[in-house]
């Protein structure tokens, strides 16, 4: 053909690309035009830390071998790391929100229920109140005990307060019956050293004494006492109850002369138990024999008794039988102590028969060189007795020829004696 070629070639046409141009792309490159770079984008210095530190990771983990069952729990323990990150993240954020929106709210319900609070108060505090405005006018009667008249005087020669308790009128009924056996217990506070007793008046509340008493005090020490007079019911199966007192301060009374005065009776106050102190005794019986054998071991705690504060205590044991004293002995007096230790003892000749029908009375007196010996306090076994002294005298019985010690608490005086005469 003529339009061939030597070279077998087909001639291009003006525009035409060659082959090797097409293989490369569809537009053809002019000689003047170059080809940009293929340089890959920088990355940030962010990713290359973590592309650094990835691939050390890994060439580091290559080089240990670990089995596989340890890459398993090691991608397990990571994932819980990062899931227990969000849900800590998820609660300071989220739950935070949720509980400031909670306490706004309450916030709010406090305020309101505070301002209802006021405005109630508001409302009560000037609601006029017809209540305690009743109650100012109908006072509470008060209950009248009755009223007492007394004398005092003192004599500046023997360093002596003379009390006279005279009369009682009109005093408060304590039985059944509509009346009192009254009687009125004297003494000067507040030692309450020395203490004196009218005469019981049977079955009155209009009563007569005429009894004086003396308590030995001298004049400068006369203005810081005070005098307490109680009126008392009394009871020879119970505790006797006070009606009323009266009570007298000394430095408000003027002895140039003697006073005679009536006054009210008030409500007495509330007389504590005071501690009278412990002793220790052992009991012992022996049938057969007809011998009761009483042995003071020691006390303890005793009541003070001494301007010094300490006591000079002995004991006194009475033998008794309906009421009369059959046999008396007493311990030796230990000086200056409150904690004295006898382990003395005394027999009775008590015959069998007669056992069950008589009483021990235990006292604890204070020795006292001038005046009369003070007793601090008592215990009663055997029959009328009570409570542990009781059950001392049953575990005696019980226990023949056997000693059985047990520790008492000192009773009042007059309130063993109470128990010595009931029948």
């Amino acid at each position: 053909m003529h339009g061939d070629n030597k070279n077998g070639q087909v001639p291009l046409l003006p525009g035409s690309a060659t082959p090797t141009q097409k293989l490369n792309g569809s537009k053809a490159l002019r000689p003047t035009e170059v080809l940009p770079t293929g340089a890959p984008p920088q990355a940030t210095p962010g990713e290359s830390f973590i592309s650094s530190f990835r691939s050390k990771f890994l060439n580091e983990l290559h080089k240990v071998h670990l089995p596989s069952w340890a890459l398993v729990t090691l991608g397990f323990i990571i994932v819980l790391l990062i899931l227990s990150c969000c849900f800590c993240i998820c609660r300071k954020f989220v739950f935070k929100k949720k509980k400031e929106k909670a306490g706004k709210e309450k916030s709010g319900k406090d305020s309101i229920s505070m301002s209802t609070m006021r405005e109630e108060d508001f409302t009560l505090h000037h609601k006029p109140d017809s209540q305690p405005q009743d109650k100012e006018e109908d006072p509470k009667e008060e209950v009248k005990l009755g009223k007492l008249l007394f004398s005092l005087d003192y004599n500046f020669t023997d360093s002596a307060l003379v009390v006279g308790v005279i009369q009682a009128e009109d005093l408060a009924a304590m039985d059944m019956s509509g009346t009192s056996d009254p009687y009125v217990k004297l003494y000067l506070l507040p030692d309450k050293k020395k203490k004196f007793e009218t005469k019981v008046h049977r079955k009155t509340l209009n009563p007569t004494f005429n009894e004086h008493f003396t308590f030995k005090v001298p004049y400068t020490e006369l203005g810081g006492k005070t005098l307490v007079m109680t009126v008392y019911d009394f009871d020879r199966f119970s505790k006797h109850d006070a009606i009323g007192d009266v009570r007298v301060q000394m430095n408000k009374v003027d002895f140039s002369h003697v006073t005679e005065e009536w006054r009210a009776l008030q409500k007495a106050e509330k007389e504590e138990q005071e501690k009278l102190g412990d002793i220790c005794l052992s009991l012992r019986y022996v049938p057969t024999a007809g011998k009761l054998t009483v042995v003071i071991l020691e006390a303890k705690n005793l009541k003070k008794m001494d301007v010094g504060g300490l006591s000079d205590p002995y004991v006194k044991i009475h033998l008794m039988q309906n009421g009369k004293r059959l046999k008396k002995k007493k311990t030796t007096i230990k000086k200056n102590t409150l904690n004295p230790y006898y382990n003395e003892s005394f027999s009775f000749e008590v015959p069998s028969e007669q056992i069950q029908k008589v009483q021990v009375v235990v006292t604890v007196l204070d020795y006292d060189k001038i005046g009369k010996n003070d007793a601090i306090g008592k215990v009663l076994v055997g029959l009328n007795s009570s409570g542990t002294e009781q059950r001392h005298w049953a575990d005696m019985l019980a226990n023949p020829r056997r000693p059985i010690a047990q520790w008492h608490a000192l009773k009042p005086e007059e309130e063993v004696d109470a128990e010595i005469s009931k029948k």
